[in-house]
């Protein structure tokens, strides 16, 4: 899937190479998908010099002739939306991990269409003399900070070998970069480094969250950072049923006999697909109490204040409560129904696991919960759907419009990804709905 585009070679290089490779490839999507990997085939074409001398940095290319999949029939991918990275090994004479990198650029590619990967471009420096053959490896697609990882499930043929003589210098230092353990050399590659996926910005919850998250209550402290979990979410949206999961945490300020609470959500948002207006997006949630306490808090955040174009970035924002205990003893509080309406839509995420953020020292409030709601706007028990225990890893939720699809698939619960029907559908930081 790498093919042609012309090589920048040393003054000694000899002439450009170029020869195509095909090879079964599994694609992973990220975690928060929650989908099944994709198995195709991957045909590139690496261009690279013929003859070459130690002590010479060469330029080779990979161009995608084909890749592993196609883009699915749920939403066409805006121009530009899609860079490609991956990594040319190097063997032979030396060995290297060869950083291959191409820019964000493509065409707009509709539902159903192919995937379009730009050239990727890198360089090695060559310090032996001898063959050294060029094969291709794994790659990643990123579309807006989200990675899809690709990678060989067999053996790979060489696709370009170069012929290194020796030559005045025979230097072995190691260019700057991301070198491979086992690699006598290495290589970057001429653009810059993609943003971070959203799965690795996630934070410490990738493992899930202890049955209890994070303890707080006595010794006069006032402030409880809860611990970030994975919330399995089973969501009912305007365009169908998605699973989902989601960072979330919850905090808490003790403020007299209650507690404030903050709902957080994974920093890693979407772009959006369409333009929203302001004033159309409110998300809130039903906070479960366990432990010691019963019941549910409701929580909910501002709606947007500004209209947010298509393709920018969007960010749920925190969502904010009153917990009055309803019982003394140590109460446990876990992400509950998630609700995000837009539009006139409404979607609907309940968690199919509980998973507890934060667990607090409390005192019995008159008015509190055991077993109903506790603090204001509080919705009663709706909140109290999932099961018991357990974590999972991932994470996103999707809500649209029914009619002409202005909201393809909103994605407001954060997590970093989500890959619908096999495609990257991306999330991105940005600002907050404020």
């Amino acid at each position: 899937m790498l093919g042609g585009a012309g090589v920048l070679l040393g003054v000694a290089a000899g002439p450009a190479q170029a020869a195509e490779v095909s090879y079964a490839t599994r694609c992973v999507p990220p975690a928060a998908s929650g989908l099944e990997p994709v198995e195709g085939t991957t045909k590139v074409e690496i261009t690279a010099p013929a003859t070459a001398k130690v002590g010479e940095e060469v330029e080779v290319a990979w161009k995608f002739v084909q890749a592993a999949s196609k883009n699915p029939d749920l939403i066409d991918l805006p121009a530009n939306s899609v860079q490609p990275s991956g990594t040319l090994k190097a063997a032979g004479a030396q060995t290297a991990a060869v950083a291959m990198q191409g820019p964000r650029e493509n065409p707009a590619i509709p539902k159903g269409g192919a995937m379009v990967l730009s050239d990727m471009k890198g360089k090695l420096k060559l310090t032996a003399p001898g063959q050294v053959t060029l094969t291709p490896d794994a790659y990643d697609i990123n579309v807006m900070s989200t990675d899809t990882k690709c990678a060989p499930t067999g053996a790979v043929q060489p696709a370009a070998t170069i012929d290194v003589t020796a030559g005045d210098g025979t230097s072995t230092s190691t260019p700057s970069g991301s070198p491979d353990p086992t690699s006598s050399a290495s290589a970057t590659p001429p653009t810059s480094t993609p943003s971070a996926s959203a799965s690795e910005s996630g934070g410490s919850g990738g493992s899930g969250g202890s049955d209890t998250g994070g303890t707080g209550g006595g010794s006069g402290q006032t402030d409880f950072t809860g611990e970030e979990v994975r919330v399995p979410y089973a969501c009912k949206t305007p365009i169908g049923d998605k699973n989902a999961t989601s960072p979330v945490r919850i905090d808490a300020k003790k403020n007299g006999g209650s507690f404030d609470l903050t709902v957080r959500f994974g920093a890693s948002v979407m772009d959006s697909p369409a333009d929203i207006p302001k004033g159309s997006v409110k998300p809130s949630m039903e906070v479960v109490l366990g432990g010691a306490d019963k019941g549910t808090v409701h929580v909910e955040g501002p709606v947007n204040d500004e209209d947010i174009k298509s393709g920018e970035p969007i960010e749920i924002p925190d969502l904010t409560g009153t917990y009055k205990p309803g019982a003394s003893g140590r109460s446990t509080l876990s992400p509950g129904v998630l609700t995000v309406k837009a539009l006139g839509t409404t979607t609907t995420c309940t968690p199919t696991k509980s998973v507890a953020s934060l667990t607090l020292d409390t005192a019995e409030q008159a008015g509190g919960a055991s077993g109903g709601s506790a603090g204001s706007g509080a919705s009663g028990t709706s909140g109290t759907s999932g099961g018991s225990g357990g974590s999972s890893t991932g994470g996103l939720a999707a809500t649209g419009a029914g009619d002409d699809g202005t909201l393809k698939a909103l994605g407001l619960v954060a997590g970093t990804a989500v890959l619908l029907g096999g495609a990257v559908f991306a999330f991105m930081p940005g600002r907050k709905m404020r």
